[in-house]
């Protein structure tokens, strides 16, 4: 049985356990059952498809094979002309969706960027980077949230978090996750030196409750009066949240957060951020093995390693992963990611297929 011929049975398996009573009834099982049943369901609709097209262009070869007459032959022709693209494409869209476990082509996501070495000059580079990424999700029609944001003294942002919500987004950003070199001659440098400066990007998937449970007793959570600027709110109201996570990572989990106005809000808001890194230590622990074998820094996420570099003085990035250098810079720092994100998931994808040869 072939991948696909396996991912088929498997859909209607899922299929027939909606229609049992003990699985609608059950209020874990349920949702489990009904998010693998939509994730297959990406998969099983274009092969059926592609089963019908091919279907119908062995059916017009069969004629141009065995038909002698030209009205016959030349109607077969034309549809051959017209099912090949359309079976070729699919074909091409089902390769891309099998390299994918439709389990973890998640809808949302959680972006946190910090900066790093470089001072003020770091946090303007993190605010360019949260524009950068801003303004590619809403030419994609992506949904955006704040989350927390944390601005530098000169401007830009010491740390700031997001999430964005859009078909294939995960998938889009997922090797954006690491960290991001500057050079630059500062508005504040008077020799004209090109400075050095640093920011982290890290990309989550955001998981539902279904996805990854927490529980109550594996939390501490504390309320405290937030810091910073913001007047007689900061001073008189505790609506700062940090919780701890104590179970089932290899080291605890911690986030705080003080953006919001209420203290409903700020835990919401930090319950998110904390799904999304316990789910991100249990899916590295689990990928850990495969990791090793594929032995590549594509799709590591590791944020502590250097991904990319962007040049002022030359208007120009180069990604360290798959050696490729743009001199596009400004139009990408406009929110043009396709420059860089066509070629990181090209290059994927040949590794993938690598490895299932």
């Amino acid at each position: 049985m072939g991948p696909m011929e396996a991912k088929l049975a498997r859909f209607r398996e899922v299929e027939e356990m909606l229609g049992d009573p003990a699985v609608i009834n059950h209020p874990v099982k349920f949702p489990q059952t009904s998010k693998e049943h939509g994730a297959l369901s990406k998969l099983v609709k274009p092969y059926l498809e592609l089963q019908d097209l091919e279907a119908a262009v062995a059916g017009s070869e069969k004629i141009l094979d065995e038909e002698s007459d030209a009205e016959f032959r030349a109607m077969a022709e034309e549809e051959l002309a017209h099912l090949r693209p359309r079976r070729d494409a699919l074909r091409l869209k089902l390769e891309d969706l099998l390299l994918v476990d439709p389990l973890e082509d998640f809808d949302s996501i959680i972006v946190e960027i910090r900066a790093g070495t470089g001072g003020d000059e770091a946090a303007l580079f993190a605010g360019s980077l949260y524009e950068m990424y801003t303004r590619y999700a809403r030419v994609q029609g992506w949904g955006l949230d704040e989350i927390s944001a944390s601005e530098g003294e000169a401007g830009g942002y010491k740390e700031v978090s997001f999430s964005v919500k859009g078909d294939g987004v995960f998938q889009a950003l997922r090797f954006e996750s690491g960290g991001h070199r500057v050079q630059r001659v500062p508005k504040t440098e008077t020799q004209g030196r090109i400075h050095t400066s640093m920011a982290t990007v890290g990309v989550m998937p955001e998981p539902d409750e279904v996805q990854v449970e927490i529980r109550p007793e594996d939390l501490d959570i504390e309320v405290m009066r937030a810091g910073g600027a913001g007047g007689q709110h900061v001073n008189k109201t505790e609506s700062a949240v940090r919780i701890w996570y104590r179970k089932g990572t290899a080291d605890e989990v911690e986030v705080k957060c003080q953006d919001g106005r209420s203290q409903t809000k700020n835990k919401e808001q930090a319950m998110r951020v904390l799904r999304g890194r316990v789910f991100e230590a249990q899916q590295r622990k689990l990928h850990e093995e495969r990791a090793e074998m594929r032995r590549t820094l594509i799709g590591g996420g590791d944020r502590s390693a250097r991904i990319r570099t962007y040049n002022f003085p030359d208007g120009r990035i180069t990604d360290h992963r798959i050696g490729l250098t743009v001199f596009k810079l400004m139009e990408i720092l406009g929110g043009n990611l396709d420059h860089l994100i066509g070629p990181m998931k090209d290059h994927d994808k040949q590794e993938r297929l690598a490895m299932v040869k």
